[in-house]
């Protein structure tokens, strides 16, 4: 089967060490209140509104970042999501070829059901860290179904 969009399987393991290693940070980043210096630094930003404490929004500025911690978390689950993801199997043949796009397909309806029930029923700052962790769910959903579906048969 000729999938142009998938890299090469040897990543596999690359991108299940970034994802496990996003995974498990982000959970204890977000249960606990850590805050360093050390990842205190000054970043480039594209645009940064202005807010209650920064007066001085505006268009490319250098701003400081109080933590780079939870953008570094982002970028691992990312990566190794998309990584996991989209490798191929060692045997890559039509059955997987379906089972990826079902697993996909599966992911971003159950997702976007989610998200359905969430602006029905959530509201306010708990809607808000829904959205956060909707970023990552249909990756986690399609990684997850995917690899249940492949080991079940």
């Amino acid at each position: 089967m000729k999938t142009n969009y998938l890299l090469p399987h040897k990543y596999k393991i690359v991108g299940w060490v970034l994802l496990i290693l996003g995974v498990i940070s982000g959970l204890v980043f977000f249960n606990q209140d850590f805050e360093s210096d050390i990842l205190r630094v000054d970043v480039f930003a594209i645009y940064n509104g202005e807010d209650f404490i920064n007066k001085e929004g505006g268009f490319f500025k250098i701003i400081e970042n109080n933590s780079i911690l939870d953008e570094m978390i982002a970028l691992s689950i990312i990566f190794g999501g998309l990584i996991v993801g989209f490798t191929r199997e060692k045997v890559e043949d039509e059955f997987i070829y379906k089972l990826r796009n079902d697993s996909l397909v599966w992911a971003i309806v159950l997702n976007y059901s989610i998200l359905i029930f969430t602006i029905v029923f959530i509201y306010e700052f708990t809607f808000f860290n829904v959205l956060v962790y909707n970023m990552f769910t249909p990756l986690l959903f399609f990684i997850f179904r995917f690899n249940f579906l492949k080991y079940r048969s």
